[in-house]
């Protein structure tokens, strides 16, 4: 009897979690450097959001090139510039308030790519 015998492809091990598609090993055991590629288009999206925050709207900036000390920095900055509050989250600047417009006009002139994501 014929039999097809495809290869399969493991994508998740409940021994250890997430594997890379590339070198087929564990994400945080990976050597092929995929695990590392930048993960935006260089493009940083500003949207308003007001989910799981009893109506208070912030403006999320995500898809920035920083990390650490530098998305610090720029945070602080662009709450000084808006007038307000914010943290940082899982790399995305959470600014209190909708001020879309004036961090689209701050990001650019540092020469950031931006687009006004959502509605």
């Amino acid at each position: 009897m014929f039999q097809n015998k495809k290869q399969s492809t493991l994508v998740y091990s409940t021994d250890h979690g997430t594997m890379c598609t590339s070198c087929k090993r564990p994400i945080a055991d990976c050597i092929c450097g995929q695990k590392n590629k930048p993960k935006n288009d260089g493009i940083i999206r500003i949207e308003r959001q007001t989910k799981g925050r009893k109506g208070k709207g912030v403006s999320l900036i995500s898809g920035l090139p920083l990390e650490g000390e530098e998305l610090k920095k720029l945070a602080k900055i662009l709450k000084a510039k808006c007038g307000t509050g914010g943290t940082i989250k899982d790399g995305v600047i959470e600014i209190q308030g909708d001020h879309r417009q004036n961090l689209k006009i701050e990001l650019e002139k540092i020469g950031y790519k931006v687009k006004l994501a959502g509605g």
